[in-house]
């Protein structure tokens, strides 16, 4: 761990509110919430936009969880990875679909439509070199998806990207609540 958790007992006044927000929508205060009470203000601003990318809106939430997954595993990020496992199976994903994102077997995996495979491709590019995103994948994302799908894609997309790197680099570690259970999905690094 880079930097300490504040937990609630030194947590000023809004510190407190972002915290009850996100324990209430995801049932604890987890460790990656903790860390932004050091700086309440971005606190405020990251529990605001993980909650309401965290639902269905102009794609679904299913959808979200597999570009999330796609985006944090690509990223070695074994928090942000076994988190969305549970949460994706608690949306309805099988754990045969989740262990199909790991590299390339989502591309002939016979649980992701045209769709899904166009955009993880849109992940995996964006994760690779966002400057360099082919006509073709873009023509397939956009064979199955509106503007603003692919806008709020690229969002959840990169915000993920971001998320990862940021947990991994302060080293937050999983909550026990986490811990026992076997990942789908395994990453070089814990």
């Amino acid at each position: 761990m880079s930097v300490s958790y504040v937990e609630r007992e030194h947590a000023d006044e809004q510190t407190h509110s972002f915290y009850d927000d996100a324990e209430e929508r995801f049932e604890l205060l987890l460790n990656i919430f903790k860390v932004f009470g050091h700086t309440p203000k971005l606190g405020a601003i990251f529990t605001e936009s993980v909650m309401e990318m965290l639902q269905d809106s102009y794609l679904d939430w299913p959808t979200k969880e597999l570009l999330i997954l796609k985006a944090t595993h690509r990223n070695d990020c074994q928090y942000c990875v076994v988190q969305h496992e549970a949460v994706s199976q608690r949306l309805g994903i099988s754990a045969e679909k989740i262990a199909d994102i790991e590299g390339e077997k989502y591309k002939k995996s016979e649980h992701f439509t045209e769709g899904e495979v166009a955009l993880l491709d849109l992940t995996v590019q964006i994760g690779v070199d966002a400057n360099r995103v082919s006509n073709d994948i873009w023509d397939r994302v956009k064979a199955h998806y509106d503007e603003s799908q692919i806008v709020e894609a690229v969002y959840v997309i990169t915000q993920y990207i971001a998320i990862s790197k940021f947990g991994d680099a302060l080293g937050v570690v999983l909550e026990p609540v986490f811990l026992g259970g076997e990942p789908i999905l395994k990453v070089e690094h814990g």
